[in-house]
């Protein structure tokens, strides 16, 4: 079964399929929250720099083209499953669904690939009433594809929809505590106000690409998407076929000067990751949407195949019950940290594509990442200090995507004489239960939790580490990281960010409630020698405009 991280809003619910784990590493509440107050500009957006410029950008492996100029014309041709669900912007969870909407519709802010953001309908935003209210100022001159004006009234009554229950958005769950229905309000016909429920710093990653329901839809919209696919992106979505795919052309009223390059994109849909393997290696299609890392990993280099690859911020949590026995001893719970061979953990389940994780909840790609913690390593002697000549045995519960990390863990802990008992369940049978009382996913001895990647660290932590989070599995309660957590979000410079960042991971690092081992990356496949500008996304987002042919 191919692995794909949770929604990113909250973990799979029961009934899940293979389907609905083809999903974003980041986005709300996706999967999953703590990036610089200096990148989205306390005084306005981030300005645009190489990467914004409209020159192609190369990826790593077969393609010599990274300094070609923009070469106008062509369709590409990519290759996706299909979506499980509708395409429906406001409902949307599956990458396939993103990336449709994406080539279609645009956010105020882009998530980049490093996790900056860019503008993109907002030219600036700033924050107000010491970082309670934020104000947006939107481009001038943008229209939807159909010519209707994109104003402050637009963007209000999309974020209204989202922030409305009765939307069922996949959104709600990043705004949570932060923005409530009726904060959204108009200054003026270029300027849209967030008026927060508390101090977020961080609170333009959720307008962002990085919340990826989050896309500007006009006022009218009831559903629908493909049958009226009106939007203000690059691409016009011509037509649209659940079982075969999807065709694109040009949006000549978009409003970046000289973008697109292309023609047009076509979308073929594959029923499985072999399929759509093999039609880039026979020519069939030049690009993939969703690239499987054990499969194009062996590609790297071959023939015209060029694999990109990106850090990411989703992981899998390993997580500890502090309140139980054997695991309400910290001693037993450093013993595991230090029993696990993270690089062979890296190489066994992510391909060697993650980033090593150091125990706490700050991946190497958000800024406020400590860098002045040590990172931890396998150490077969400070184990055997901690156990004291004690045995220590549990049982991990997991469901079937966390199979291979399981098998893992267990191997290495049991050379270090630690026995692991694993306990597969079905993944209804994992999410299911009294979510109150008795899901195994937070009430288990052990288990782990596929994460999707969140856009700030705060969307981790609130829910998985402070005391009394909605999604504290491992019962974990320590008033010093409520308290940094809390300093976090209100804090108004990137240095008081930092000492607040440094305490929560130090605290987690030190007591361990969850092992986080390795930080996810992202990969995307392509031909390097027929296309340029094509990259791997931390969430596997497409921003096919700067794409363009080279011969």
């Amino acid at each position: 079964m191919r692995e794909f991280p949770r929604p990113f809003n909250r973990p799979a619910l029961p009934g899940a399929t293979d389907l609905t784990r083809r999903v974003l590493l980041a986005g709300t509440g996706g999967g999953a929250l703590s990036l610089l107050l200096a990148a989205c500009g306390a005084g306005g957006g981030a300005p645009l720099t190489g990467a914004d410029s409209g020159a192609p950008q190369a990826g790593t492996g077969a393609s010599a083209a990274a300094s070609v100029p923009p070469r106008r014309g062509g369709t590409l041709r990519a290759g996706s499953p299909p979506p499980p669900t509708a395409v429906d912007p406001v409902t949307m969870y599956d990458g396939s669904a993103i990336a449709i909407v994406q080539l279609v519709a645009d956010y105020l802010i882009w998530l980049d690939r490093d996790f900056t953001l860019k503008p993109r309908l907002a030219e600036k935003w700033e924050s107000e009433d010491g970082g309670k209210r934020w104000a947006f100022t939107l481009r001038k001159g943008v229209t939807f594809s159909d010519g209707t004006p994109l104003d402050a009234e637009i963007v209000k009554a999309s974020f209204d929809r989202l922030l409305d229950p009765k939307s069922k958005s996949a959104a709600l769950s990043a705004f949570d505590t932060v923005l409530a229905k009726g904060g959204v309000s108009v200054r003026d016909a270029a300027t849209v106000v967030f008026t927060l429920e508390r101090t977020f710093s961080d609170f333009p990653y959720l307008v962002s690409a990085g919340n990826y329901n989050a896309v500007i839809l006009k006022k009218d919209y009831a559903g629908d998407f493909t049958k009226k696919p009106i939007g203000t992106g690059p691409f016009l979505l011509e037509s649209y076929d659940a079982s075969s795919g999807a065709t694109f052309t040009r949006n000549p009223k978009y409003w970046e000067p000289g973008k697109p390059y292309l023609d047009g994109v076509k979308i073929t849909f594959y029923a499985d990751d072999q399929a759509d393997l093999l039609a880039l290696q026979s020519g069939e299609i030049d690009a993939q949407i969703l690239s499987r890392p054990q499969l194009v990993g062996p590609l790297k280099g071959l023939g015209d195949i060029t694999v990109d690859q990106v850090q990411g911020t989703g992981l899998t949590a390993f997580t500890l019950r502090t309140d139980r026995p054997p695991f309400d001893r910290k001693e037993a719970r450093q013993a595991v940290a230090y029993a696990l061979d993270r690089p062979g953990v890296n190489a066994t389940v992510y391909d060697g594509i993650g980033a090593l994780g150091n125990d706490h909840l700050f991946a190497p790609l958000f800024p406020a990442a400590p860098d002045g913690i040590a990172q931890r390593a396998k150490d077969p002697a400070k184990v055997a200090e901690l156990l004291g000549g004690q045995p220590l045995k549990f049982t991990l519960t997991y469901d079937p995507p966390s199979k291979d990390y399981a098998l893992t863990v267990q191997n290495q802990l049991k050379q270090a004489g630690i026995q692991v008992e694993l306990d597969q369940r079905t993944s209804a049978d994992f999410y299911g239960g009294d979510q109150e009382k008795d899901t195994p996913w937070l009430f288990s001895t052990a288990n782990l939790v596929g994460w999707a990647g969140r856009a700030t660290p705060s969307q981790f932590i609130i829910p998985m580490v402070k005391g009394g989070g909605v999604w504290n599995g491992s019962k974990y309660a320590n008033p010093d990281v409520d308290a940094a957590a809390d300093a976090y979000d209100a804090a108004q410079t990137p240095e008081e960010r930092a000492t607040q960042a440094e305490i929560i991971a130090k605290a987690l690092h030190e007591d361990v409630p969850l092992i986080v081992s390795v930080w996810s990356g992202t990969v995307r496949a392509y031909n390097g020698r027929k296309f340029t500008g094509i990259q791997a996304h931390p969430s596997s987002y497409v921003d096919f405009s700067s794409v363009s042919q080279v011969v």
